[in-house]
């Protein structure tokens, strides 16, 4: 069957790849602008997938933030992942050891989650590797051209470029915003809780690693109280 191939999963993880071919290209200019080498922005994208986390993370890296805090960052900005594949072992047919399927975890990301969870039937290995490849590719080469590009592009153009990463999480919300009040209001309070830590003399003294963790779970625990979601209406 096709889709137990992994030429199969090639081309259903293209348009991904090339997705995160472009948004990493920001990604890189990003990394490079806050003093890593082009060589340690390659190394992070090629060991991790998470758009969201890396810039979290060479966040707490640039302003010289502990272990601790990137640990405890990374832990909460990813822990949707966890989510993501115990939903997916449900549909991981008999071809899957554990080796695999840690292997596969890697892999795991909100655009390749979406696509294979759309595939009808159970999953094979070879399509669930053939769907990562893409954009594992795609997003460690764009890095790669990033950094490549933000060490000889004048600054202006960097910086102009740096942003497009940061446009790709406006993109994603901004729509949401429009029919979900509770996606509406965790952009605002969230905005206001990043100010905060910025611009109030004695929140800026907290650490950027430990602000962000601060910011997102006080505004999720908020939300969950405020906005629950009502799964069996959703239904």
């Amino acid at each position: 069957m096709k889709e137990n191939t992994y030429v199969y999963g090639l081309k259903k993880g293209l348009a991904t790849g090339l997705g995160y071919l472009s948004v990493s290209f920001g990604f890189g200019i990003t990394a490079v602008g806050k003093g890593l080498s082009g060589l340690e922005a390659i190394l992070i994208s090629l060991t991790n997938l998470t758009s969201a986390g890396q810039l979290a993370g060479i966040t707490v890296i640039a302003s010289c933030g502990s272990v601790l805090e990137l640990m405890l960052t990374q832990l909460i900005i990813n822990l949707r992942y966890c989510l993501m594949g115990l939903a997916l072992t449900q549909k991981l047919d008999g071809s899957f050891t554990t080796m695999h399927r840690l292997f596969i975890s890697f892999g795991i990301t909100d655009e390749n989650f979406a696509v294979a969870a759309a595939e009808k039937g159970s999953l094979n290995r070879r399509f669930m590797y053939g769907l990562m490849t893409l954009p594992i590719i795609g997003w460690t080469l764009g890095t790669a051209l990033g950094a490549f590009a933000g060490q000889i592009l004048p600054a202006g153009v960097c910086s102009a470029l740096g942003i497009a990463i940061y446009s790709m999480f406006i993109a994603i919300i901004i729509p949401d915003t429009k029919t979900e009040k509770g996606v509406l209001w965790a952009v605002v309070l969230s905005s206001a809780l990043s100010c905060a830590f910025y611009f109030v003399p004695l929140l800026s003294k907290v650490p950027q690693g430990f602000s962000i963790i601060i910011c997102a779970v006080l505004v999720s625990a908020l939300l969950a109280y405020f906005f629950p979601k009502n799964f069996e209406e959703e239904e």
